[in-house]
Order: C-alpha cells, then structure tokens, then sequence
C-alpha cells in the first residue's frame, strides 16, 4: 500500500510537470504595453480595441493568420513584430467591464467626452511633454474650460488642434468628418486675405522630385518604378531620387477603383482593411525588388547621389531596406523607448542586416526640411554607415512613430509617443539632423521648392561644388 501511495504522487507530480511545461495558447485578451491598446485573440480570429481609463473603442479584427510569424508567446508575454517595431502584451483575466459597456449614440457624440477621450490619450501616450517644455495640467485646464454638452463640432475640433499645435507635435493630426473639414474650408477663405504669395505657384513633393531627378539624370535607367528614379551623371557617378517610404506593396488594386478614386486613394484604402504587419512587410517586399534593380545598375559607378530632399517618409523598414545596400554587416543602427502611463518602456533596439553585395563607395546623401518621418529615420540611421555624406539642411524632427487612435464620434487623431535615438543616444526630435555641409535651405515648405524650381540647373551646381569638397 506504501509502495503503491508513493508511486501515485510521482504519478501526479509528473503530470503537473508535464502540464506546466505545456505551451500556453495564444487565446485570450491581451494588454499592450504602452499604446493604449488590447488584443482578443479567439481560436482563428483577433479583436483589437483603442483602450483609455474612461474608454474602448474597436479598432481592427480579421484572421489569426494575417500575423503570420509575427506573433510569439515568450514565457509569460505575447510578443508582436511589426516592421521595426517590437511591441508586448502582458494576459488579463478577461476584457475589461469598460469594452463590454454599449455606449449609447448620445454618448458617441457627447463633446465632452470626446474631448476626455482625446486628452486621456495625450496624457498617457505622448511622449514629449518634458522635451516640449508643456505644462499639460495647465493645457488641458484651459481647453477643457472651452467644452460644453452645447459645443459644436465645429468648436471642438478647433480646440482639439489648439492642444495639438502647442504640443509641437510633427506627427500629430486631428480627422475630422468631411462636413467639419467643409467647415474649416469655409472658414479660412472668409479669413484668408489676398496677399502676394497668392501668386506664386505651389509644388507637391512629387512634382519636384520629378522636376529635380529630369535634372539631375543624364542616363536614366529607371525600370518600372514611379517612386524610384535612377541613373547617372557625367564622370561616373550614379544617382538615386527616392520619391517616398511607402506606395510599393502590390496590393491588386482594381484599374476601375483606380481610375474613380485615385492610385494613393484606393492604395489607401486597400492597406487599411489588411493586418498592418502583413501591409508592412508586403511594402518591405516590393521595395527590395525595385532598389535591388537599381543598385545593380549602378554597382560600378565610382561614387552616387541619393537625393531625399522631397521625401515625406512612410515605414521605417523601407527605409532600412533601402539603407542595407551601403551595408557591409550587421549593426545596431538606433534604440528607442516607447511613453506609458507610468512612465517609458526600457529600450529596445533597432538593428540593420547587411546586403549580400553592399555597395561602400562614397554616397552623398540630400536631405531637407521636407525630409521626414521614415525619411528621418533613414538619415539617423545612416550615420553609422562611415562612406554616407549628408548634403543640405536638417530634417524635419519628426521621428516618432504616429500613433493612431479612434475618437467615439468617429473622428480619429495621432500623438508622437516614442523617442528614438541615434548611436550617441541623441534624441533629434524637433530638430532633426544636421547635414555636414550646409546648402542654408529656406525653412518654408514653398520657399524651399520654388527656389529649387525656379533654378533647377543651379542645384545641381550646388550639389556638385558640395561634393567636391568631400572629393579626394
């Protein structure tokens, strides 16, 4: 009976091993650590949910396999890799008694508590109070104060953008509904006086690039890119004008909704019904393709020009992917933190993977103030690459990601809520990065084009004498 006692909690002691040691499921809610953010997984699908203390608000939901590989249990924590981005969430018991409340059609539409939606997302995601110099007790106090059951939407999203305007924040946007947007526009121009400028004329990012790589191409060898142009100059030297950091992922767009709707209109809408890591990967992709072509045709050019000055940015990981090309190992490019409401998450790092043929003769980079977002990241991250030589003037600052939030009426809005550093541990933020030989570039976004514009054979002439510099 001895023998038999012990051998059964052997039995039963090996069994709750065993079981311990089983994989945990995926299945379950889960919080963002940071973000403001839940996740429901069920057997094959996901719910994702905007979260604060005082809402929850759907976001996204769709097929467990859109993740693909990006979603992975370590020990305790779910783990998500999205482009550069690496993002956790810790198991709760269940949703939140707040994400199974019905908010009611007068609720959804209540100003004030859109407003405390909007603010209780600034309060706990933004990530540069301290860097801005903002007192957000005193901002939200004053805006609050403007806020009544009777406020128009007009007025509130008024208000919303005054709060977004003093928070400096370069990525920072309020969506209205097109009739709010209607009535903006009809605003401004009872506002707006006639003044002299009205007579120049305006440029899109687009338009230049064009204007400035026609310029600057002497042999063009573009293939089958509108977002890429490529070439060479006289003396050997080859050239590269990348438009944007995203609009390469082939998404099958149907010829009819483009021809009704517009190519970025219905690429747009196309991307935002996908998962974004699937979106994200799918633009990773389809700029490998085109960059990998190019580098080719240039791999015997004695130096080249990569021209980003009309670039408005996109995902960060088409910008690494273009970057590996002047790659030769593996490094560590940046590290950055992430805003919570108790605080910062610790750091991670972001790291490039080298190019099988990495091309490591001189590059002399443009950049401007136009330069942002993705674009910025490139132009930090490329300062560990020792042949890169940045020519023109500071980037935008703008190197947080934007993160997106719904509000209850159907609005939705975006704050800056991460810090990224480069090498030295330098935050640029706001005030981008610097060039190592200044072209001293209008600030003004119109300033700047049509001074380019206007002189088109004269900036290559810039460009060039810049070079010589560095030139041994």
């Amino acid at each position: 009976m001895r023998h038999l006692i012990v051998f059964t909690c052997i039995l039963f002691l090996f069994s709750c091993k065993n079981e311990k040691s089983t994989p945990q499921s995926k299945e379950g809610v889960w919080q963002a650590i940071g973000y403001g953010r839940i996740l429901d997984i069920g057997k094959d699908s996901f719910s994702f949910y905007d979260t604060s203390p005082i809402s929850c608000l759907p976001l996204q939901e769709g097929s467990i396999t859109s993740f693909g590989n990006n979603l992975t249990l370590r020990n305790d924590t779910l783990v998500q890799l999205k482009g550069t981005g690496i993002y956790e969430y810790i198991r709760l018991d269940k949703m939140p008694d707040i994400c199974t409340e019905l908010l009611s059609d007068y609720k959804k539409k209540d100003p004030i508590y859109n407003f405390e939606v909007y603010a209780e997302a600034i309060k706990n995601n933004y990530a540069y109070f301290e860097d801005n110099q903002i007192n957000w007790d005193s901002l939200y106090t004053t805006n609050r104060n403007k806020i009544s059951r009777t406020t128009t939407n007009l007025d509130l999203y008024l208000v919303m953008e005054e709060i977004m305007t003093a928070l400096k924040d370069n990525h920072g946007y309020v969506e209205p509904s097109d009739e709010v947007y209607e009535q903006v526009f009809s605003l401004e121009n009872e506002t707006e006086s006639e003044t002299e400028e009205d007579e120049f004329p305006e440029y899109g990012d687009f338009q230049m690039a064009k204007l400035v790589s026609d310029t600057f191409l002497e042999e063009d060898f573009t293939v089958d890119s509108p977002i890429i142009s490529w070439g060479k100059l006289n003396g050997n030297m080859g050239y590269i004008h990348v438009k944007s950091m995203w609009l390469y992922a082939d998404l099958d767009l149907p010829d009819s909704l483009v021809q009704k709707n517009g190519y970025i209109s219905t690429y747009v809408d196309a991307f935002t019904q996908m998962n974004e890591a699937e979106y994200i990967e799918k633009e990773r992709i389809g700029v490998s393709k085109v960059i990998n072509r190019a580098m080719q045709d240039l791999q015997e050019t004695d130096s080249l020009i990569l021209d980003l000055r009309f670039n408005g940015g996109g995902q960060d990981v088409v910008s690494l992917e273009i970057l590996k090309q002047f790659n030769d190992q593996q490094r560590k490019v940046a590290t950055k933190k992430t805003k919570t409401e108790k605080g910062f998450t610790p750091e991670i790092s972001i790291n490039m993977e080298p190019s099988e043929n990495p091309y490591l003769k001189p590059v002399f980079l443009l950049t401007s103030q136009q330069s942002a977002s993705a674009t910025d990241f490139f132009v930090m991250a490329s300062k560990v690459l020792p042949q890169i030589t940045r020519i023109g003037s500071r980037t935008q600052g703008a190197l947080s990601d934007a993160l997106e939030k719904p509000l209850p009426n159907g609005w939705s809005f975006a704050i800056s809520n991460e810090v990224y550093y480069d090498m030295d541990g330098v935050c640029y933020e706001s005030i981008g990065i610097p060039p190592h030989y200044d072209l001293n570039y209008p600030e003004d976004r119109q300033s700047f084009f049509r001074s380019v514009a206007q002189n088109l054979q004269q900036d290559k002439e810039d460009v060039l004498k810049a070079i010589k510099t560095f030139k041994r």
